[in-house]
């Protein structure tokens, strides 16, 4: 015991050492003072793995935590990666671009950055000020950077940063995929030292607001000229940086200004008003919900802090609230369809965890269809990619200008579709009524346990791996997928799907027509998520009241089933 606590400090002095920043360096010595080995073991157990999300984690020092030195690594070691990818080239130095948001340490992280590209000899360029991921997707492509890092951890909680990787070329400007993210983590593995990671102390450009006004003249692209604009919002952007880029968007297109949450409208990356800054988690909405209640708009938009996601909800009368969140995937319907109408061509994608929706619509309008598995790192892959969304509230309207999620031009979308309905004396809710009738109403939700013990994910994965559900919520499992070992088109990834087939159920009274379920660990969470659909027949608008007791019984039922199955 006295031998590991002795290794333990021995690796945090040696930390310490070459930490760069005072305010961890502060935090770490009087860990070692203490001698916390509970503490340091936690700060000192491992590595934050470097992976496809890139990094993302809790503040403070040590390897285990995102921090100046755990930064400066990483981008040693994505340096190394560029200069070894761009070896056979004869241009001249790559361009990466690097963006950040107004979190804690973010415009610190960005900068040193820039300071060991330019130390390896390749050119930096900072966005000129903390904001959306968005812009800095776009920036990737529209200068035609080698890569993009953008310092920021979306919706975590405030003690939390991250940092992610976009790579230009052959990457297209999307983010990493295996194997760029195998061999970047190598490169950051091999840095030995500090000391052994070249720093400029100037040389690296910081661009002014002509990328900001060519992201947002971009954003012409996604609207229809002469098409309506009198759509009243309320907008919250969660204490993020989504604010003013996305009221400068509304006021080029001609929209009336949106009506900001004033408690949420400044970035703070203390997130005061909110548990989580997440517009899905629960309590996030309230004061957006308490603003329109005060100016009676025709929608809420929300984005998350990083604004690459954008909520959405629409008024409810009767209901407590007075307002209704629509679901990530009632969104994308909704995207969807409204692209369809405006003739869009390409291929319309989503993930194994979203809705099968999607594919209807995409049948219908004889666009090409793809699934992937979660995440924008692969849907912006998408061969032909016209529309790509995700259940998490992220949606990609504009492919060419961003091969990512993008909160900004989603709610550009949503605006003029809410407009166009307006302005015929109908709304979203009835367009979903709509698409229900048209194509079935598929109800989704989730069962998304978060745990502080990562073991109880791994438990119930194997529980659930050594005994599949023969039925839930009533109806038999037709095909177990276990995910790990790839499925069609799909590379391995740690997850289970479940098609469940159709029929009479004690659960509701009406017929289903089908049901899936997928469970998954988090990529950026410590949860186990469970994504649950029901499809059931709609014959007639009479019948939608019942399809929807029907189907809300079925994913209540579901819930229960699955959370016995998997232990939880």
């Amino acid at each position: 015991m006295a031998s590991d606590t002795a290794e333990l400090i021995r690796q945090a002095r040696a930390w310490l050492a070459e930490d760069p920043d005072p305010e961890t360096r502060e935090e770490l010595s009087a860990l070692i003072e203490a001698e916390d080995t509970a503490a340091l073991a936690d700060r000192f157990g491992g590595m934050l793995q470097f992976g496809t999300a890139g990094l993302r984690g809790e503040l403070g020092p040590g390897p285990l935590r995102m921090n100046r030195a755990v930064v400066i690594r990483a981008a040693a070691g994505l340096a190394a990666y560029l200069r070894k990818q761009a070896a056979s080239s004869d241009g001249g130095p790559g361009l990466v671009v690097i963006g950040y948001d107004a979190r804690y340490k973010s415009a610190d992280f960005a900068r040193d950055t820039a300071a060991v590209m330019t130390g390896a000899g390749l050119r930096a360029a900072l966005l000129p000020r903390p904001l959306p991921t968005p812009v800095l997707a776009f920036a990737v492509r529209h200068l035609g950077a080698v890569a993009g890092v953008t310092v920021t951890a979306s919706h975590n909680p405030p003690r939390d940063n991250g940092y992610k990787v976009y790579l230009g070329g052959t990457g297209g400007g999307a983010q990493i995929v295996p194997p760029a993210d195998a061999e970047i983590a190598a490169e950051i593995a091999a840095v030995r030292s500090l000391a052994d990671v070249p720093r400029a102390e100037t040389g690296w450009e910081t661009l002014g607001d002509e990328i900001v006004d060519a992201y947002l003249a971009r954003t012409d692209a996604v609207l229809t000229g002469g098409s309506p604009r009198d759509v009243r919002t309320v907008y919250t952007p969660l204490h993020g940086v989504g604010r003013d880029t996305l009221l400068a968007a509304f006021d080029r297109a001609g929209f009336p200004a949106p009506v900001v949450v004033a408690e949420q409208g400044d970035p703070d990356p203390a997130f005061p008003t909110v548990a989580f800054p997440n517009p899905e988690e629960p309590g996030a909405m309230d004061l957006a919900f308490a603003t329109a209640r005060a100016t009676s708009p025709d929608l809420i938009i929300a984005n998350d802090p990083d604004a690459d996601r954008c909520a959405v909800a629409v008024p409810a009368p009767g209901t407590a609230t007075g307002w209704r969140m629509l679901r990530g995937d009632e969104v994308g319907a909704l995207l969807a369809e409204h692209l369809v109408h405006k003739r869009a061509s390409g291929s319309f994608a989503t993930t194994i965890v979203s809705s099968s929706l999607l594919s209807r619509i995409a049948a219908a309008a004889e666009q090409p269809y793809e699934e992937t598995l979660t995440g924008f790192k692969w849907l912006a892959r998408v061969d032909g990619l016209r529309y790509a969304y995700e259940e998490a509230l992220g949606y990609c309207v504009d492919p060419e200008g961003v091969r990512d999620k993008d909160g900004i031009t989603a709610a550009l979308l949503i605006a003029e579709l809410a407009a166009e309905l307006k302005a015929t004396g109908r709304d979203l809710t009835e367009l979903l009524d709509d698409i229900a009738l048209e194509y079935g109403l598929h109800a989704t939700d989730q069962l998304s346990v978060r745990v502080t013990d990562l073991s109880l994910i791994s438990d119930a994965m194997g529980r659930l791996r050594r005994q599949p559900p023969a039925t839930l919520a009533g109806l038999p499992v037709t095909r177990a997928e276990d995910l790990a070992g790839g499925s069609g088109k799909l590379p391995p990834t740690d997850g289970l799907r479940y098609t469940l087939a159709g029929g009479s159920t004690s659960a509701g009274r009406c017929r289903v027509e089908a049901a899936r379920v997928v469970v998954r660990p988090s990529g950026t969470e410590p949860k186990l998520k469970c994504y649950l659909e029901a499809v059931v027949p709609v014959d007639a608008p009479d019948a939608l009241a019942d399809a929807r007791i029907t189907a809300g019984a079925v994913l209540a039922a579901l819930k229960v089933d699955l959370s016995a199955a998997a232990g939880l």
